[in-house]
């Protein structure tokens, strides 16, 4: 009966986090409108189109979705045809955008659709998934979301291995208080400007994989 009675209330609780997901959701965007417009223009007359930044990542489960932001970087590449490193195509009001977080704003959409929750752990790039071990992939049992734990705990400022420790801890320890407590230190973060990028990264490094990490060591 008490296992019963635990799995009816994370049940519960999940649903309840599903349906704060959408209110929250809705209410920000309608609230920040005028904002998201202001953006959108000065993006449009600063870099020029598209306005939004738009890429397949990985959800729940693995499975994969088109993940939205505010562009903030050119399409510049060098005489090759290949795109410039992201710190020489990181504009101005790009910036600006990822200092104060305004470039995440689109993923509202995202948590609309069901893609996305409003806390989770961060969705990756999809050439990442093969470079897991089990234990990191366990970040793909829940949603992602647009901010998580590694969010208020040091963000792109950490190593990829203390990340994904979060994340699995995140998944292993969610509850609604936890996600309530990490919503208050985002906001707190986030007018910290705190761990916006790795030092002599635009965000930071890409993530090698534990088996390209060990070959490097050798």
């Amino acid at each position: 009966m008490k296992n019963k009675s635990n799995h009816f209330l994370y049940w519960l609780s999940r649903l309840i986090k599903s349906l704060t997901d959408i209110v929250v959701a809705i209410i920000t965007l309608i609230a920040l409108s005028p904002i998201m417009l202001g953006v959108a223009i000065a993006i449009f007359t600063q870099i020029g189109r598209p306005i939004l930044f738009a890429q397949p990542r990985p959800g729940k489960d693995g499975k994969i979705f088109n993940f939205y932001k505010f562009r903030s970087m050119t399409n510049d590449c060098d005489a090759q045809g290949n795109l410039l490193p992201d710190e020489q195509r990181l504009t101005p009001i790009g910036q600006f955008l990822r200092r104060t977080s305004l470039d995440e704003l689109p993923q509202l959409w995202n948590v609309l659709r069901g893609d996305m929750s409003i806390v989770g752990p961060r969705p990756l790039l999809v050439k990442y998934l093969d470079r897991y071990t089990p234990e990191q992939a366990r970040r793909h049992e829940v949603k992602p979301g647009i901010t998580g734990l590694a969010q208020v705990n040091g963000r792109n400022a950490l190593s990829w291995e203390e990340r994904f420790k979060l994340d699995v801890w995140y998944v292993d320890h969610w509850s609604l208080w936890l996600d309530l407590k990490i919503l208050g230190l985002t906001v707190w973060k986030v007018l910290q400007r705190e761990g916006i990028n790795q030092q002599g990264y635009a965000t930071c490094e890409e993530f090698k994989g534990q088996k390209n990490q060990d070959q490097a060591v050798t």
